[in-house]
């Protein structure tokens, strides 16, 4: 069992070195590109599911939690136009660029106000609980492409946001909502 902290900040450390490679070897973006979307969509979905309620609920990061959770849509928005362009052209390295800017913003806010505030407020064992948790949500999201939450997921990204009324609306509104609210 891993501490659910050290694992999220080890997935952090991977999604950089990622950025690194599509950054470094051009020639290796339609090999790496799948990668790194498999991972942050299912580090975004674990987290949204298993981390940010409890975050929230027991660690008392509700701001931080609903802030969290808006970066996190955006960065998907971004991953998916970085899935769509041409892994040689110049609007890849512009989307890139753009989606590194906006993860390393979200990884270091979490690092710094989210996860700090986890391991005061969360005793040793609840963490690892987490853990656990976290490592089975993630590997059961592995094959999750961006852009394409389920209904149930949606709704979870919403209650994070604090988005009233998400459970009376149908899939499409609720993505909407989603949207605009990480938008705002």
């Amino acid at each position: 069992m891993s501490d659910v902290v050290d694992l999220i900040m080890a997935d952090h450390r991977e999604v950089e070195r990622l950025f690194g490679e599509l950054k470094e070897f051009p020639e290796k973006r339609p090999l790496v590109l799948p990668v790194l979307s498999a991972l942050l969509t299912a580090h975004s979905r674990a987290e949204e599911a298993e981390v940010y309620p409890v975050a929230r609920d027991e660690a008392g990061e509700t701001e931080e939690v609903a802030h969290s959770q808006e970066e996190h849509e955006q960065a998907e928005e971004i991953l998916v136009r970085l899935n769509e362009a041409d892994p040689q052209s110049p609007e890849f390295d512009t989307v890139l660029q753009e989606l590194v800017d906006a993860v390393t913003h979200h990884v270091e806010e979490e690092e710094s106000n989210v996860l700090p505030g986890m391991q005061t407020g969360l005793d040793d064992t609840r963490r690892l609980e987490l853990g656990t948790a976290f490592a089975a949500s993630r590997a059961a999201h592995l094959g999750d492409q961006p852009g394409m939450a389920s209904r149930k997921e949606l709704e979870m990204q919403a209650r994070n946001m604090n988005v009233s009324g998400a459970s009376e609306m149908n899939k499409a509104r609720l993505a909407e909502e989603v949207k605009k609210k990480a938008r705002s």
